[in-house]
């Protein structure tokens, strides 16, 4: 029973991903594609540890966290970029 549930969370996971993708690439603007491309790093580190859990493996999960801080420094040099873009500093 709890190998279905982990199976199934992994299938909800990779769903949740494909509609992330779909969203950064369909985008109307900047903006989405950004929140659709956090989203994204969210979903991949639920999707890891659940297939950590599901293989009972340790490595997953220390990929997951090291995933997780390289996606948030990620983010914030992006959203970093984008203001400097939009408040016209970065022509200095």
């Amino acid at each position: 029973m709890t190998q279905i549930m982990l199976q199934g969370m992994q299938i909800f996971f990779l769903f949740c991903a494909a509609l992330c993708v779909l969203r950064f690439i369909l985008g109307p603007s900047t903006p989405d594609r950004l929140v659709a491309l956090n989203v994204l790093s969210g979903v991949t580190l639920g999707f890891l540890v659940v297939r950590g859990v599901a293989e009972g493996r340790v490595l997953y999960l220390d990929v997951a966290l090291v995933y997780d801080i390289f996606g948030f420094l990620g983010f914030l040099a992006i959203a970093r970029f984008l203001r400097d873009k939009l408040t016209g500093k970065g022509d200095e």
